[in-house]
């Protein structure tokens, strides 16, 4: 099996850690700002108030999934640095082409898996 050398997974695993954590930072900051989280906004609002929560309410939870989903690929991304899978396609087994992991380092599978996903 091929694997990357421990000094470039270290900066790796460093980068993912980071961008966790700047993640997890933002899913708080959206939750505090999120208008449904407004105290006292039961109290009687105009329509149009209750309207603009509703979408921002919607707005924060559309944000919120995005933020998610990338904290769990981040998550299984480290989960596969810690086991030595890491660059290596959870469907098909093949190694990950290193541009792809250049983009977007918490990809688990390779381009033409995702692809055949897509269809």
């Amino acid at each position: 099996m091929i694997s990357f050398p421990s000094r470039i997974t270290k900066k790796i695993k460093e980068f993912l850690e980071k961008r966790l954590w700047e993640l997890k930072t933002k899913e708080k900051k959206l939750k505090v700002n999120d208008p449904f989280m407004t105290p006292g906004r039961e109290d009687e609002n105009s329509l149009e108030d209750d309207v603009d929560e509703q979408v921002g309410h919607f707005e924060t939870e559309v944000k919120m999934r995005f933020v998610k989903k990338e904290i769990v690929e981040i998550r299984k991304a480290l989960s596969r640095l810690k086991i030595g899978k890491y660059g290596i396609c959870e469907k098909c087994g093949k190694m990950i082409d290193t541009d792809r992991l250049t983009i977007k380092p918490e990809a688990t599978i390779c381009v033409d898996c995702e692809k055949e996903d897509e269809k």
